[in-house]
């Protein structure tokens, strides 16, 4: 007679019987709850009442007075607001292009492996390291007429130079975007190097072998093959403009009178120093609707491109 021991875990004929998926890695799906419960409760959460009293006539204090669209329309019919988008366009076309040329080509630039590499990468990236409060100060002062670049430039001799963007509504966007090219550019140059790192060596000897250019190995074979590298540098370029906000405060305050307002200053003078939290929320809203428009093309082409392939 012969006994058959089965260990635990194991069904007849000495199978070894796997937990179901439920409860594998329980370790990692415990540390986990902390994450998923801040993201579900705090976030997904404040976003659908941020939304669900924009509809209503909220002021000082959140209240359920349904309004229907009437924060919406009040907000399109205010000329701030309006002229907050216009600004925020200009500034993230100009940003966007700005920030992805200047940082790629100075990306290319280091990755010839120059002398002091090392010494020119620290100093691309320090002003990331700035606050964008620190920033605005700094620039505020570099573009001031009476003590700034138009004051050492009328110095030198060239009396008649003017260079006075803050103060000038016209090009007052102009200036802020100075300072936003000037702290973001070193980030974006860091993460087209790191891409750049990442190509084979190889491809570079078979483009020279081929008698291809530089400029034209670059234009139709490095960029293609760095297509994740962009799309994430232009999240990164996307988000920081929708949320643009400290610059402004630092440099402009909004001003020459409106000109310089974005949305983000919108909300935050709406909600806080004008007492009208519906308003704000619809504002916040639709700073949302910006937001995921950026989201879509940037899921579609991290996943549906791949899955298509």
């Amino acid at each position: 007679m012969t006994i058959t021991q089965t260990r635990p875990g194991e069904g007849q004929g000495g199978a070894v019987r796997r937990p179901s998926r439920l409860f594998r890695n329980m370790s990692a799906k415990v540390a986990m709850l902390p994450l998923i419960f801040t993201a579900v409760v705090i976030f997904l959460g404040g976003t659908l009442w941020t939304v669900l009293y924009s509809f209503t006539g909220s002021g000082l204090l959140p209240r359920l007075e349904w309004v229907g669209l009437e924060q919406y329309e009040r907000l399109w019919g205010t000329r701030k607001w309006i002229v907050s988008i216009q600004n925020l366009a200009l500034f993230g076309f100009f940003s966007l292009i700005g920030t992805l040329v200047i940082g790629f080509i100075l990306a290319a630039l280091l990755d010839r492996k120059i002398r002091g590499e090392a010494v020119f990468r620290s100093i691309f990236l320090y002003p990331f390291a700035l606050s964008f409060i620190v920033t605005g100060l700094v620039w505020q002062w570099i573009l001031n007429p009476e003590f700034g670049l138009q004051s050492v430039v009328r110095e030198l001799g060239w009396s008649t130079f003017t260079f006075d963007p803050l103060n000038n509504p016209s090009i007052v966007m102009y200036g802020l975007l100075i300072a936003g090219l000037w702290q973001g550019t070193g980030l974006i140059m860091c993460i087209m190097l790191a891409g750049l790192r990442g190509i084979d060596e190889d491809i570079w000897k078979a483009a020279r072998v081929d008698g291809i250019g530089t400029v034209k190995t670059y234009v139709r074979i490095i960029i293609p093959m760095m297509r994740p590298v962009f799309v994430t540098a232009l999240v990164l370029i996307a988000a920081g403009i929708v949320k643009l906000y400290d610059l402004v405060v630092a440099q402009t305050s909004g001003g020459p009178g409106i000109s310089s307002e974005v949305p983000a200053k919108y909300v935050m003078n709406t909600m806080f120093g004008g007492q009208n939290l519906g308003q704000g929320f619809a504002a916040s809203t639709m700073m949302l609707v910006m937001v995921v428009i950026i989201l879509i093309p940037w899921a579609y082409l991290e996943f549906g491109g791949k899955k298509n392939g």
